[in-house]
């Protein structure tokens, strides 16, 4: 039985019948942490609970070099357990989660997990299996620019992990297998798939553009009314294939005019169930050095991705209420396993 989350709303907003659930999938330094964390702040940190799948490794950083394993690998990982947490999530009960410490390699204690009204997953095997993918709302996959990913990589973990660059190049090659076996085919699986890539023409803050490719699993908002299609417009939507498949492409150009981006967020965002707890103006935004930075491709990405959280909240209460008044009527909110 679906329990009610009795830990987040208020009075002006109940609690919802059960948690929203985002999955973020992808290698390691695809963007993940980034990605979930900006979308955190859009939807409300108050409202968010975020959870790395990678705290459910097997294995520690020394056992793994002695099994010749990576982390990449199912068989080194707690799967069984990922899918029983998620499905408790998705019911709106607490877990006790694992937790493993990247800095170290090793783990710490466990801690009590308590969902609020979205639960933001990401890690490197969040849509590996069917009993995964069925506790989950929206199914979104990084696949940045592969050069773009290495260098993510060895700038990360030479600052945070204490690694030299040689040692993070050898180690991106010692698991490209099972990168290829376990973590691409994830791609498959997901509703969205966002690919940052450089800019095919010089972007003097150094923004990077985007290709989002819209799988028909979710309905997306209809832009096309707005967009252009032409090679030449910054932001286009393209009917293309993707695996095989037809699939809405979004393609954002690194130096699109934030104005012109801000007609295309305008429309999206008017399509949205009303929410007076959104953080519009945290879209887009990115640490870069010291400073805070807009990307209007990360924008819209990210936005898109707060369209279906935001929709599949409101689906799941009885009512939705905005100071006080009730908005819309439930509808279906599982989206096809895929």
């Amino acid at each position: 039985m679906i329990r009610a989350n009795r830990t987040a709303g208020s009075a002006a907003f109940p609690p919802p019948e059960r948690p929203v659930l985002l999955a973020i999938a992808g290698d390691s330094a695809a963007g993940k942490t980034t990605l979930a964390r900006g979308i955190e702040a859009v939807l409300g940190p108050d409202r968010v609970t975020r959870i790395c799948t990678d705290d459910y490794h097997r294995y520690d950083r020394a056992a793994r070099a002695q099994l010749g394993i990576t982390p990449l690998h199912p068989a080194c990982n707690h799967v069984d357990i990922m899918e029983q947490h998620l499905r408790l999530l998705a019911e709106g009960e607490p877990i006790l989660k694992p937790r493993y410490d990247h800095a170290t390699g090793t783990f710490l204690a466990p801690t009590h997990v308590e969902p609020r009204e979205f639960v933001l997953i990401e890690g490197l095997l969040p849509l590996h299996t069917r009993a995964m993918r069925d506790s989950l709302d929206v199914k979104v996959y990084l696949d940045p620019e592969e050069t773009l990913r290495r260098l993510w990589k060895v700038e990360r973990d030479c600052a945070k992990r204490g690694y030299m660059p040689e040692q993070v190049l050898d180690e991106i090659e010692r698991r490209e297998a099972d990168t290829n076996a376990y973590i691409r085919p994830q791609r498959g699986a997901a509703d969205i798939v966002v690919r940052f890539h450089r800019p095919t023409r010089p972007s003097p803050e150094g923004h990077l553009g985007a290709r989002v490719v819209l799988r028909p699993t979710l309905p997306h908002p209809d832009l096309e009314p707005v967009l252009g299609t032409g090679e030449r417009s910054p932001i286009r939507l393209l009917l293309d294939r993707d695996h095989g498949k037809p699939a809405d492409v979004l393609e954002i150009e690194a130096d699109c005019p934030p104005d012109e981006a801000l007609h295309v967020e305008r429309e999206i965002w008017s399509r949205l169930r009303p929410d007076g707890r959104l953080q519009r103006s945290r879209i887009g935004r990115y640490v870069h050095g010291r400073g805070e930075l807009r990307s209007e491709s990360l924008a819209l990405a990210q936005l898109l991705i707060v369209y279906h959280l935001v929709n599949a909240l409101a689906q799941s209460d009885d009512v939705v209420l905005v100071d006080g008044v009730k908005i819309g009527e439930p509808a279906p909110v599982r989206a096809p396993a895929g």
